[in-house]
């Protein structure tokens, strides 16, 4: 997370690790990078449209999108919440196709990151209130500036 443009004629500016909040940056992306490896709903379909669904792309009030990814193995989903604004949402609701735990296996905003630590405590259950079309929603929280990723816990 260096400050200045990448420049492809100069060295990365590795002297930033020194600060925590740049060490942060790193380890969220070598997070995410294992993230996509570890989860084939996030890369099996990537270039296919069966591999992505829009949950919601219409709330522009509260600036948040979700949406979700999937592999050729139908039973394991990943849901991506993405909040775009400084304001944390609390009570959030998310139409979910199952009713299960949903795993929180990802949050940008955790504190080994440099966030603030605000989330769902792991996960979330889902319950028989239908949402977004589906038949189960979550009611969930989102941090501030953050995307949050979860995976239904029957999925392999």
């Amino acid at each position: 997370a260096q400050r200045s443009e990448w420049n492809h004629d100069a060295e990365l500016d590795w002297s930033a690790l020194a600060a925590v909040e740049h060490r942060g940056v790193q380890r969220l992306v070598a997070d995410l990078n294992r993230v996509y490896r570890n989860t084939p709903a996030m890369y099996e379909y990537d270039c296919e449209p069966r591999g992505f669904e829009w949950i919601d792309f219409a709330d522009r009030e509260q600036s948040v999108l979700t949406f979700m990814r999937r592999g050729r193995d139908e039973s394991a989903l990943v849901i991506v919440v993405c909040n775009f604004t400084p304001v944390p949402r609390h009570d959030y609701r998310v139409g979910v196709p199952r009713g299960e735990r949903w795993q929180e296996i990802l949050n940008s905003d955790s504190t080994i990151y440099g966030g603030s630590g605000q989330g769902n405590v792991g996960g979330a259950d889902a319950q028989p209130s239908p949402f977004h079309g589906r038949p189960y929603s979550l009611t969930l929280t989102f941090p501030p500036l953050a995307a949050v990723f979860f995976k239904n816990t029957s999925g392999t």
